[in-house]
């Protein structure tokens, strides 16, 4: 099992761009091919990425909302019960407590506009969350996270 890693793993930094969930996992930028949050709930989240999949996403040069996962129609897209918290909820949950940086990563189109790929946008701490009705009325953890400056 890989060494956890809170911060810049090797020499990658803000603005590598990635092809797919594949070449982010071997690159251990963010080692989950599917999950979106890595960690675990005794350390923390080591990293997420916003792939557009959540209505209660949000990316911010100040702050970004990421919503926890579960309860998502996968043909849809839309929430369709409440989310519970599993593995990546209680990492998040975790690394409010701990503060450590969290990696976040975000897809975005390419330089070339036909594809998209998966850009590292930096280091970020987890300030808070709620548990709370979301856009579609079902309860949903919504976490807060702040670039750290300078990291």
């Amino acid at each position: 099992m890989p060494v956890p890693t809170f911060g810049h793993p090797g020499t990658y930094r803000p603005g590598d761009t990635f092809r797919n969930r594949i070449d982010l996992s071997l690159s251990g930028v963010h080692r989950p091919r599917r999950a979106g949050v890595c960690g675990t709930p005794v350390l923390g989240a080591e990293s997420i990425v916003l792939a557009g999949q959540y209505e209660e996403d949000n990316f911010e040069e100040e702050e970004i909302q990421y919503s926890g996962n579960g309860g998502r129609d996968p043909k849809t897209g839309r929430q369709i019960t409440d989310q519970v918290a599993t593995t990546g909820i209680l990492a998040l949950l975790r690394s409010v407590e701990t503060g450590l940086p969290v990696r976040v990563l975000r897809k975005v189109p390419a330089d070339d506009g036909e594809l998209e790929v998966y850009r590292y946008e930096g280091l970020y701490q987890v300030v808070g969350s709620t548990y709370a009705p979301g856009k579609s009325g079902f309860l949903v953890y919504v976490f807060r996270l702040r670039p750290l400056v300078g990291a």
